[in-house]
């Protein structure tokens, strides 16, 4: 009976290692505005959003100015401005700027919120590209209203359906991690052979890695075929990589751990029996 209830509770940690994680994910990573600011900010050097960033803004500030036939070449100043700022610090600044702003909306959009897209709001870039644009005297930038767009850089045909679930994470919290930590002390405690049973929690910890790195694998797969045709795909993939970064990372340390507990185990075994 206890070997069986030590076995349960192994098959109970392989499950657990990738729901503790992705519940402690979605309530201390995405719930927090710092670790989702601090996710978010390399991407400010990520060739793809930043061209999804020149768009999407060329399109807001261009649409709100009128300088009739000079229009064309006015759209080609603001875009090459764009480009040109995309790689300053400013720039940079800025986009932590947007992302802290855009992080309530998100959680909003995850939790009670409407629509399928996780959207950027860009009013702190197109803010700083017109004070740039004035400042080098470029004609018209005075123009250029507040403006307030939001630069779809992922968009789910399913979000909705994604919102129980990421509530329920939210609640599970610390308690699913803790749960987990219980159930790998409690397999070994419980067995009969304390080594074998060492041996057999470290090995379940690792599946539970590896099972965690192809669920992220596959949800990445399953929402980057799911994007419509107009949201680019790289900036897609660099907000989903960016966004899990500590999944992969978590699953990664979890198999080294297991396998080097189920290793320990073995070698004491091993070293046991030497004369």
């Amino acid at each position: 009976m206890r070997t069986f209830l030590s076995a349960v509770l192994v098959a109970l940690v392989v499950l657990l290692v990738p729901t503790s994680a992705v519940a402690y994910w979605a309530d201390r990573e995405l719930g927090d505005t710092d670790r989702y600011s601090a996710a978010m900010a390399p991407l400010a050097r990520n060739p793809a959003v930043q061209e999804v960033v020149v768009t999407q803004a060329t399109r807001a500030i261009s649409g709100q100015i009128d300088v009739g036939p000079f229009q064309g070449g006015v759209e080609e100043l603001i875009a090459e401005a764009l480009r040109s700022f995309a790689g300053t610090p400013a720039y940079r600044t800025a986009w932590d700027a947007a992302n802290r702003a855009a992080h309530t909306a998100f959680l909003h959009a995850l939790t009670t919120g409407d629509g399928n897209a996780v959207t950027v709001d860009l009013a702190p870039v197109v803010a700083e590209v017109k004070a740039e644009l004035v400042a080098d005297g470029v004609p018209f930038a005075d123009r250029i209203p507040e403006t307030h767009v939001s630069a779809e850089v992922m968009e789910y045909d399913n979000l909705g359906a994604l919102r129980k679930g990421f509530r329920m994470l939210r609640t599970a919290g610390i308690w699913l991690p803790l749960l987990t930590v219980a159930a790998a002390v409690a397999a070994v405690a419980v067995a009969v052979r304390r080594r074998r049973a060492v041996m057999a929690t470290g090995l379940g910890l690792a599946l539970g890695g590896v099972l965690l790195w192809a669920a992220v694998a596959l949800c990445r797969r399953i929402s980057l075929d799911d994007l419509p045709a107009d949201i680019s795909r790289p900036a897609a993939e660099a907000v989903y990589d960016a966004l899990t970064a500590f999944l992969r990372t978590t699953a990664w340390v979890v198999l080294v751990i297991g396998l080097g507990a189920a290793l320990a185990a073995w070698l004491a075994g091993r070293l046991r029996r030497t004369p």
